[in-house]
């Protein structure tokens, strides 16, 4: 019984190592973002033969100057069906000094076709990376693909409207002053 037990036990441990030791974490990452102008592509192609693994890609980039700027991205992999391919599981935005989550990514669509976005609002200077992971679930080949818009934020008719008032009070207290000298 206790022979049974330990070659139970020693079994059981063989077979979970075993099945940890097959899935390995593919992927080239880090990869460098290029958002010229504001925007950019990123992706990731995977060879045959990965059924099973995962990957975490970060691609990375930064947000320079004064102005809090707005992240916009969608990410996408297309396959026969949903068996195939890879499956995208989560989207998320880093700030790169310490690692910190600033926002997680929204699943749009799952299956064949994997559609998540994800967004952003007043990124301050500073370096930034988008994790995007998943699993491959099949032995073909697979990618994924996405882009981003990095874009300062519109500002709202409040905001102007209260300006001109602003201005249109200054403008009335200077005229008064103005008229209430002696000349």
């Amino acid at each position: 019984m206790k022979k049974s037990l330990i070659a139970a036990v020693v079994l059981a441990s063989a077979s979970f190592v075993s099945t940890a030791a097959m899935a390995a974490t593919v992927g080239n990452t880090p990869q460098v973002l290029d958002l010229t102008d504001g925007a950019g592509f990123f992706g990731d192609t995977f060879a045959t033969g990965n059924n099973g693994n995962t990957f975490a890609d970060r691609f990375t980039f930064a947000v320079e100057g004064t102005t809090g700027w707005n992240l916009d991205a969608i990410i996408s992999s297309v396959s026969r069906s949903a068996d195939t391919g890879l499956d995208i599981t989560g989207v998320s935005l880093y700030n790169a000094t310490g690692n910190a989550l600033i926002s997680s990514g929204k699943s749009l669509q799952s299956g064949d076709i994997d559609v998540w976005t994800i967004s952003s609002d007043n990124l301050s200077a500073g370096n930034y990376y988008l994790q995007v992971s998943g699993n491959l679930v099949s032995d073909q080949a697979a990618s994924f693909g996405g882009a981003v818009s990095l874009a300062a934020p519109v500002r709202e008719p409040e905001t102007y409207g209260m300006m001109l008032a602003g201005l249109g009070v200054l403008g009335f207290l200077a005229r008064r002053r103005k008229q209430g000298k002696p000349a």
